[in-house]
């Protein structure tokens, strides 16, 4: 596997759509290879930014959020959220590159990814490329940011060990990998938290990855999340009131 942070110039809200940066910066993507763009990027680029000062950023993450529990005023400033079923901090809304302006999360960041695969394909003229919306997210019991997919297209985001043997002829029942996650993590690394300037990046060498030449099913999305009732860590995702989000 290899991944290549493409720099960009810096992009401002309303100058050029996704499109244009991508054309811009891209000259050409190898057959078998997927793009991963920020969603900072798709975000500024579609007008999902707010002026900072315009709204309370409490407000703003409560609005964009799905559930959300208010900051503990005693020790962090950070309000804990569920939005698209992804747990993530303030509702992915961040201000870091963002030139003044609150950055939210794409309106429907799995219609842009199918859109930008679709406009790979035929601009390149791929059969097949994928695509990968990311994001920065803390992890539990873990210091320090990486990585996660809060959207993808153009290949099968989980590999399935559900009946293969493991080295000792043992056939495994539930393991499957995450593997859209894990490629965001790894692009996310590479393309950096700061002042790095590479918002996209080409991942290629992809033999373990199953690439299909359309959207992603209902199916298929679905089987990628895990509802609170049913997830692992439901002793803890259920023992706290959440409140709704949305607007008020």
């Amino acid at each position: 596997m290899k991944i290549l942070p493409i720099k960009t110039r810096k992009i401002r809200a309303g100058e050029e759509n996704i499109y244009s940066v991508i054309s811009r910066h891209i000259r050409n993507i190898k057959e078998n290879s997927i793009l991963v763009i920020t969603s900072k990027i798709v975000s500024i680029c579609e007008g999902r930014v707010v002026k900072i000062g315009k709204i309370k950023k409490k407000e703003l993450v409560e609005r964009e959020a799905d559930l959300y529990l208010p900051p503990q005023k005693d020790r962090f400033h950070v309000t804990l959220t569920v939005k698209n079923n992804i747990l993530c901090s303030s509702s992915g809304v961040d201000e870091s590159n963002g030139d003044g302006f609150w950055v939210l999360w794409p309106e429907n960041p799995q219609k842009s990814a199918n859109n930008i695969r679709k406009y790979l394909a035929k601009k390149y003229k791929l059969k097949n490329v994928g695509v990968i919306i990311t994001d920065s997210k803390s992890n539990i019991l873990r210091r320090g940011a990486s990585g996660i997919a809060i959207a993808h297209s153009g290949f099968l985001s989980l590999k399935s060990y559900v009946g293969k043997k493991d080295i000792f002829g043992r056939k495994m029942k539930v393991t499957k990998a995450n593997v859209v996650d894990s490629l965001a993590i790894s692009a996310v690394l590479v393309m950096g938290e700061g002042a790095e300037q590479t918002p996209l990046a080409i991942i290629s060498n992809l033999d373990f990855i199953k690439f299909k030449k359309n959207n992603p099913t209902k199916k298929e999305l679905a089987e990628l999340q895990v509802d609170m009732d049913n997830d692992y860590f439901k002793v803890l995702l259920k023992s706290v009131e959440w409140k709704k989000g949305g607007k008020k």
